[in-house]
């Protein structure tokens, strides 16, 4: 039987931001996507750092973002999950709010330190992608919990602490019966990863600017309800083909 690691899973606190940018630093240093948005040659610690703290001060207002903790209290992983939507609900006065105002900051972050690397052509090729796929396979009228980030320090990984931080987000998706989704630039070793937590690869797309490209890949985890619909259909199924 498999130990649960030793670590306590937390919500994001501001002590916690900048090891939770430290962590999420490190674990995406040599992310496929990262290598094609940036160019590293350019590429300012300090500009994404105030990127990151603009982005976890969103999540701890607008999101459900999560740390694991070793004994020692250092961070050993991250995870930021956006609470599910009707896909037909419109904008509220607070959505447009917030939606403003972490554009505001962003342009003052900009106006502050530049790019630091950042291809603006490839980023919304990238957001044009994005939005594409998911006009293609979230189709859930209820919505999906979105996980857009996950991290766990290199020094850390295959100990099952990011399975204890998706945890805290499964647990309140199963009960609501809602189904989770993630995406990955990299197929190898993380879609086999997602699929040990009950997630299923659905769609790859290209992002391609012609000059270089960065694969999408997309998973959707099924609440446990629509899993076992799933089983049972497969098994009439070959029921089915061997008569």
């Amino acid at each position: 039987m498999a130990t649960k690691p030793a670590v306590e899973i937390a919500r994001l606190s501001p002590s916690d931001v900048d090891a939770a940018i430290l962590v999420i630093q490190q674990a995406f240093a040599d992310d496929p996507f990262a290598d094609w948005i940036y160019d590293r040659t350019q590429f300012s610690p300090k500009r994404n750092h105030a990127s990151m703290t603009i982005r976890m001060g969103w999540g701890m207002r607008n999101g459900h973002v999560y740390v694991a903790h070793t004994p020692e209290r250092k961070v050993a992983g991250v995870a930021m999950w956006v609470a599910p939507k009707p896909l037909d609900a419109k904008p509220t006065w607070d959505d447009w709010w917030q939606d403003w105002m972490l554009w505001f900051r962003q342009v003052g972050m900009n106006t502050r330190f530049g790019r630091g690397g950042l291809k603006v052509k490839r980023y919304y090729l990238w957001k044009e992608c994005q939005a594409r796929m998911h006009s293609q396979v979230l189709t859930n009228p209820e919505g999906y919990w979105f996980c857009n980030i996950l991290a766990i320090h290199p020094s850390c990984q295959g100990q099952g602490i990011g399975k204890a931080l998706m945890q805290a987000v499964f647990s309140d998706a199963d009960a609501t019966g809602l189904p989770c989704y993630l995406e990955s630039s990299k197929f190898e070793p993380n879609v086999k990863i997602y699929e040990r937590m009950g997630f299923r690869f659905v769609k790859e797309i290209k992002c391609d600017d012609g000059e270089a490209a960065c694969t999408l890949f997309s998973m959707i985890r099924d609440p446990p309800a629509k899993q076992v619909d799933d089983d049972e259909s497969e098994e009439d199924g070959k029921v089915a083909d061997s008569e």
